[in-house]
């Protein structure tokens, strides 16, 4: 069994979740084109502790999209036992996953920039977010909620064509549509 963990792992386990809880806020702010300067004024550190945890931008970009990717995923499961339904689970799942989706202003340019510390973002994505959709919809489609035909990378495709935002069209339009989108899959029972 390993020991304790030491008070310099410790304190560099902390600056780097600062770091990356710094970098999701300002990048919703901003976008993933935010400076570093900003940045390392919000997580209250220098930008050359940014650059020692993050060599390069993509390298941050990928991190924080990693861990947020991550924690939507592991909301699903979470969901399905607190919930009173498993369409009350996907439903606040889609919530989460719309938040997500909004904020992320530039992330599709980026993703497109040719950047090689980019370029599995998307795939990891669908590989993490894709399976845990299935699951809440699996459980729908069990409990005759749902239908068995949505399958989770159509409604998911759906969900983030709803929610491209602009000048006319922002997250609470995006909000609104996609529940509209949840109530249309639901069985009428």
């Amino acid at each position: 069994m390993p020991g304790p963990v030491g008070v310099r792992q410790a304190q560099a386990e902390r600056t780097r979740s600062a770091v990356l809880a710094a970098a999701a806020a300002v990048f919703v702010d901003q976008g993933v084109q935010a400076p570093v300067r900003d940045i390392a004024e919000r997580a209250g550190v220098g930008v050359g502790t940014i650059y020692r945890n993050f060599p390069t931008r993509a390298d941050l970009v990928s991190a924080v999209y990693r861990h947020q990717i991550d924690t939507c995923a592991a909301l699903s499961a979470r969901l399905l036992e607190e919930s009173a339904s498993p369409f009350a689970a996907l439903t606040r799942w889609v919530d989460a996953f719309v938040e997500f989706l909004v904020t992320k202003h530039g992330l599709g340019a980026a993703l497109g920039s040719g950047d090689p510390g980019l370029e599995n973002l998307h795939a990891l994505m669908l590989d993490t977010l894709v399976p845990a959709c299935a699951t809440l919809l699996d459980a729908c489609a069990d409990a005759g909620e749902i239908g068995p035909d949505i399958t989770a990378y159509t409604l998911m495709r759906a969900i983030g064509n709803l929610c491209i935002t602009g000048p006319d069209y922002d997250r609470d339009d995006a909000k609104r549509m996609v529940a509209t989108l949840l109530a249309g899959c639901r069985s009428a029972a």
